[in-house]
């Protein structure tokens, strides 16, 4: 059979009911710990001014931009990333609020960049941020959640780790060294491809610094090179009982070149894929953007849909509870009526009438069809009851389709008797 004429766009997806169901998990498990962690919801526009990201971001975002003219001439582009915005609306309303702002967004984002495992051209992305506090207890806070984030999804001490650095550190090498200010970004891009490159491609790119290969990893394995910030992010996670899931690794810097201080990054434990999550301080950026109208030192970061989905997937106990959430919040209706008798259609529309105005979500077929075949529709739902409307009314029978066991019921306080029922688990109806 022919290919469909019309299909998504390399690197951007449809979302089915089930790919929107497990959507709406991930963003329910990071509004719940954002709000545990007592954040706030805000929101950005997807279509910013492009200089707004080619001001400060730096790196390979600019080269990743979907960017077009509007119609009203203006330079504009899909948002790459959320935090830029996040600083150009804080410069603006900043006065309105107490500091520190704890802040958060679930949004939608667009990279031109080559599709792969854990990467697409448009992916939504978890962002936190503090800003407003210069001390390393926001830098603690934010790792923190990143960690109560992972363990929501059903991740366990030696699932992961926290690799945490400090560019700041990065930046006192390169000045040591008499490394040119100006270049300090291209050398800081050659630090965070450490790992992804061939050694002899490092290597060359670092002699053009007067550097060696064995220089800097020499510098990475010296812990005494982490800043006192590290020390007091250490102190307040082991205090939190996080120490375990913390690790020291100066090989991150990462990529954008707003960071100024400490920077972390959440990988699994078996590194069978890119960092699930990473941010960091950026000190400078609402400055910068404003023009030097509102300095405020402020750290964030980001986790994105496709990477924490992957390792979901790939871990079973994640996934096994990512199943459980899905059964039971992701079916189309909780009660699926079954009408026996095609003259009491009438009565099944009053009664699912009731029963949705109680807040029971339900559902019915819209023609006359056998009872299996109703039956096995009210399975292929995810409803967890089928209330069967026969010729016995006002007595009604309810079948537990997991248990495959029936309940009788009266048409008289249906609806109150259900919302109990529905809090209860799956199994006959004890008296």
């Amino acid at each position: 059979m022919a290919a469909p004429r019309f299909q998504a766009l390399p690197g951007f997806r449809d979302f089915t009911p089930r790919e929107c169901a497990v959507r709406n998990y991930l963003f329910e498990t990071w509004r719940s710990v954002a709000r545990t962690y007592g954040f706030v919801e805000y929101e950005s526009p997807i279509l910013e001014d492009t200089s707004l990201y080619l001001k400060k971001s730096g790196g390979e975002l600019s080269s990743q931009l979907f960017r077009f003219e509007d119609q009203g001439g203006r330079d504009v582009c899909l948002r790459p990333e959320v935090t830029a915005s996040l600083a150009r609306i804080a410069a603006q309303h900043q006065r309105d609020f107490p500091k520190p702002l704890k802040w958060f967004e679930i949004g939608q984002c667009f990279r031109y960049e080559k599709p792969q495992k854990g990467r697409g051209r448009e992916f939504h992305q978890f962002n936190v941020d503090i800003l407003g506090e210069a001390g390393p207890a926001a830098d603690a806070e934010l790792i923190a959640l990143s960690i109560d984030t992972m363990r929501a999804f059903g991740f366990e001490e030696g699932d992961f780790v926290v690799r945490v650095s400090d560019r700041q550190a990065w930046i006192d090498f390169a000045s040591k060294r008499d490394i040119d200010e100006e270049r300090i970004p291209e050398f800081l891009q050659i630090i965070d491809k450490l790992e992804r490159e061939k050694p002899d491609v490092t290597g060359q790119k670092l002699s053009t610094f007067g550097l060696s290969t064995e220089e800097v990893t020499e510098f990475i394995k010296n812990p005494e090179n982490a800043s006192s910030a590290f020390e007091a992010i250490s102190e307040d996670l082991e205090a939190r009982g996080m120490a375990p899931f913390l690790e020291l690794d100066l090989s991150i810097v990462r990529g954008l070149a707003y960071y100024t201080g400490i920077v972390f990054e959440v990988f699994d434990s078996k590194k069978s894929m890119r960092a699930v999550a990473g941010g960091g301080r950026y000190d400078t950026l609402v400055g910068t953007i404003s023009d030097g109208g509102c300095e405020m030192p402020a750290t964030g970061f980001a986790m994105g849909d496709y990477v924490i989905r992957n390792l979901i997937e790939e871990t079973t106990d994640a996934l096994m509870q990512m199943e459980v959430w899905l059964q039971r919040s992701g079916a189309a209706c909780d009660v699926f009526l079954v009408i026996a008798d095609e003259t009491k259609r009438s009565d099944a529309l009053a009664i699912l009438s009731e029963l949705r105005e109680a807040g029971i979500a339900c559902d019915l077929p819209f023609g006359q069809a056998k009872l299996g075949k109703q039956l096995k529709r009210a399975e292929q739902s995810g409803a967890r009851f089928a209330l069967v409307v026969g010729s016995e009314l006002p007595e009604l029978q309810l079948k537990v389709l997991a248990s495959r066991t029936e309940e009788s019921c009266h048409v008289l306080g249906l609806a109150d008797w259900l919302t109990d029922r529905l809090q209860q688990p799956d199994g006959p109806l004890l008296a």
